[in-house]
């Protein structure tokens, strides 16, 4: 066997097929964090993740208990079985929240953020162990977005002389949602049954060819069977992770595809939904509706379809959530059906379509009937809160419309509804969210000290928000209070899974400090995270000219680059070492073509003026410097402008 060495997600790791993997064993012996399947449809969402946490974190929690702390919100939500030894240390009231009072989702990239920490996680504990490990991924080909997108951060940051990955690629050609093609049926033979309940043991992954032509070959009934033996025993083994995927995969090929099925598939949308794992919500989904008919079952094709539409939105695909809506109305009479869709549509009109779209005016018709039909609940309680929740909805049309009286004034009837009309302790989350939004319309409508009192109360009720801290961060600077702003966006880092932003601001609040190895540190940090972040390689490559490392600031300068081809920043930093080596002709091109991106920058202008005059063009030089100083006044560029005229002159 030739092991191949290949670029995957722009890394050199190990890749082989199946029938390669053994020949890799017993070249380099066991994988010492073990082989972890990957495939989507054993334990949905992070089934790879997972699987690797499984086997590490009980010698984590035992070892380091302080590494598991830190990482805790990742690893329950890779590998929820762990919560028999590990405790959340920073719930929300978003992560407390019932389904039936959720009215805050996750954004669609948090599920990125987990697999950063996951990263971080397995880096740590790998030099705990001293490097030199070793772990095994199968079914590359098969995972769930949540985990190629935790893979790819693994393969990108993993420094390979310390952590060696295998990827094992699949031949199966079967997909989440789907047993092998079964044929008619017919007469089996006892080994077909054998082969047949092997197969699906193995959730029907198996690429042998006689367990697939056994499980084809056996009666629907018999099939049906299997897989609700199967189903009883996931549902024995009381492991969560399995009720996200293959629980529901075999209760779907079971005897009551309809009944037992789609409950088991729509307890594993509603859990993928709350954990913001929208690509799982969809496809579950997609299989509910299969499954259903809005005639027959008009509730649980709404229940499946509303999610739908939640993930969509959150994933900015709007059209097809809008399409969504569309046919839910067209095949339903339910109040609520239109209520819900009425809303959904105006936070369309309002949030997700790009500006040339964006439809105030329709969105308010649409919110107004959301708010009319929220009136025709019988219970009380519950129409105080569909009202409230809907005219939520109208106070941000009117914030978009400008109309910062009317939304304040609604935001605050809202919680005066709630605490006048419902019980205590009901409808939490909304009434933080209500805080919120009122909290942020006084950042926009009244004193800055009356804004960072909301915000206060907010970290005070909901500590380990992030957003909480991330937006009181941004008050504390626009007021110049940049102590607090940094201890504000370290907070926001510690709350929950690590994202970029509040490492990106808090970098350039402690340059304004004149903290410059600070500073480099959250810069390197954002690119860990979201090596995209191309405004992360602007800074990081100044501050390490800056410093005088050229070879660094070139490597980031060409990193970002690679990103953004046109970046002007990038373009003049690159000028300026051009210029430092004594290239002046390549500098005036990088200079150039800074400018052609970005006939603004006036720092561009002052450096291609420079360049010129050494060239001896100084008539072009003095037209740059001029137009630098029209921009930009700057007192070093005035005096270069004088030298030059004096030259001219």
């Amino acid at each position: 066997m030739i092991e191949k060495e290949v670029i995957w997600q722009g890394r050199h790791v190990s890749l082989v097929d199946e029938s390669e993997l053994r020949g890799w064993v017993g070249l380099h012996g066991a994988p010492t964090l073990g082989r972890h399947d990957g495939h989507a449809r054993l334990r949905g969402p992070f089934s790879a993740a997972g699987s690797l946490l499984r086997k590490l974190a009980p010698a984590i929690i035992a070892a380091r208990p302080d590494l598991a702390r830190r990482y805790d919100i990742e690893i329950l939500a890779a590998a929820p079985e762990i919560g028999t030894l590990l405790s959340n240390s920073r719930p929300t009231l978003t992560s407390q929240a019932d389904p039936a009072t959720r009215t805050r989702y996750y954004p669609h990239n948090r599920a990125n953020w987990i697999g950063n920490g996951l990263t971080d996680l397995v880096l740590e504990w790998v030099e705990v162990l001293g490097g030199n490990q070793s772990v095994v991924i199968e079914h590359v080909d098969d995972l769930d977005a949540t985990d190629e997108n935790w893979l790819s951060s693994l393969v990108r940051r993993a420094d390979p002389a310390r952590l060696r990955l295998i990827l094992v690629g699949s031949t199966s050609v079967v997909r989440a949602g789907q047993a092998a093609s079964p044929s008619s049926g017919g007469s089996p033979v006892p080994d077909d049954v054998e082969l047949a309940r092997r197969f699906v043991a193995g959730h029907c992954l198996s690429t042998e060819p006689a367990e697939r032509s056994a499980y084809a070959a056996i009666e629907e009934k018999l099939r049906a069977m299997l897989h609700d033996a199967q189903a009883s025993l996931l549902t024995r083994a009381n492991e969560q992770s399995w009720r996200r995927g293959a629980l529901a995969f075999h209760c779907e090929h079971g005897s009551d595809p309809t009944g037992v099925g789609v409950d088991a598939l729509s307890q594993a949308q509603q859990t993928c939904l709350m954990e913001g794992f929208y690509d799982a919500v969809l496809n579950l989904g997609e299989r509910i509706r299969h499954l259903l008919s809005w005639s027959a079952d008009p509730e649980r094709s709404w229940l499946a379809t509303v999610k739908m539409t939640i993930a969509l939105q959150a994933m900015g695909r709007p059209d097809e959530a809008m399409e969504l809506f569309d046919d839910a109305c067209a095949n339903s009479t339910m109040p609520s059906v239109h209520m819900q869709s009425a809303y959904g549509r105006a936070m369309i009109y309002t949030r997700y379509y790009d500006e040339p779209r964006r439809d105030l005016r329709k969105a308010k018709g649409l919110i107004n009937t959301a708010v009319a039909l929220a009136g025709l609940s019988t219970d009380d309680q519950r129409r105080a809160y569909n009202r409230t929740f809907n005219e939520n909805g109208l106070a941000l049309v009117d914030m978009h419309l400008g109309e910062l009286d009317a939304a304040v004034g609604l935001i605050e009837a809202g919680i005066e509804r709630l605490d006048q009309e419902v019980e205590d302790g009901r409808f939490l989350l909304h009434r933080s969210v209500l805080r919120y939004n009122h909290a942020q319309l006084m950042s926009k409508h009244a004193s800055l000290e009356q804004a960072l009192a909301e915000y206060s109360q907010l970290v005070i009720e909901d500590p380990h928000h992030p957003d909480y801290w991330f937006d009181r961060a941004g008050l504390y600077e626009k007021a110049g209070r940049i102590p607090e702003a940094i201890a504000d966006y370290t907070q926001a880092i510690l709350a929950g899974p690590p994202y970029p932003e509040p490492y990106y601001n808090r970098a350039e609040l402690r340059l304004r400090l004149g903290d410059a190895d600070g500073a480099l540190a959250d810069f390197s940090r954002v690119l860990d995270l979201d090596p995209a972040f191309v405004d992360a390689w602007v800074n990081r490559a100044s501050l390490q000219l800056d410093a005088g490392n050229i070879e660094a600031a070139e490597a980031d300068i060409a990193a970002g680059l690679s990103e953004s081809p046109d970046q002007p920043h990038l373009l003049c930093l690159r000028g300026l070492i051009q210029h430092e080596h004594g290239r002046l002709g390549a500098a005036q091109e990088c200079f150039e073509a800074a400018l052609a991106a970005d006939p603004e920058l006036a720092g561009a202008w002052a450096n291609l003026g420079a360049v010129l005059y050494e060239q001896g063009d100084v008539v072009a030089a003095r037209d740059c410097l001029q137009r630098s100083l029209a921009l930009d006044e700057n007192p070093d560029v005035r005096e270069n402008l004088e030298l030059t005229l004096a030259a001219a002159s």
